[in-house]
C-alpha cells in the first residue's frame, strides 16, 4: 500500500504503518481534521496494530498533531515516533509523550 492523503506520504514495512511528512520542516500547513479522518479509517480498514511517524527533517509539530499521534492510543495502536529533531524531542518530553510513544534514531 502506498499513497498520499492529504500532506501525509504513508507506507507499509512489515507489520508497520508509516507516516511521513515529505521532508517538511515546519507542519503548519497540515489539516489535522482531515488526517485524522484518514489515519482514523485507514486504522479501522486495515485494523493496524503499530504507526511509526517518520519526523526526520521536522522541526515542529503542532499540538493537533500531537492530540491525534496521541489519540491513537485509543484506537488500539501503538505509536512510534522515528528520528525526532531536538526541539520535537524536547516537546514530547514536556508535555510527558515520551512516556506513550516509542522514540526511536535511526
Amino acid at each position: 500500500m502506498s499513497g498520499q492523503f492529504a500532506t501525509l506520504e504513508i507506507y507499509k514495512s512489515g507489520d508497520v504503518t508509516v507516516i511521513g511528512f515529505g521532508g517538511r520542516e515546519v507542519l503548519d500547513q497540515i489539516n489535522i481534521g482531515a488526517c485524522r479522518e484518514q489515519i482514523s479509517a485507514l486504522v479501522k480498514r486495515d485494523n493496524i496494530k503499530t504507526i511509526a511517524f517518520e519526523l526526520t527533517g521536522v522541526q515542529l509539530i503542532p499540538s493537533g498533531m500531537l492530540g491525534l499521534m496521541a489519540s491513537l492510543r485509543d484506537l488500539g495502536v501503538t505509536v512510534q515516533i522515528f528520528n525526532p529533531s531536538d526541539d520535537v524531542r524536547e516537546v514530547l518530553e514536556i508535555t510527558k509523550l515520551n512516556q506513550l510513544f516509542e522514540i526511536h534514531e535511526v
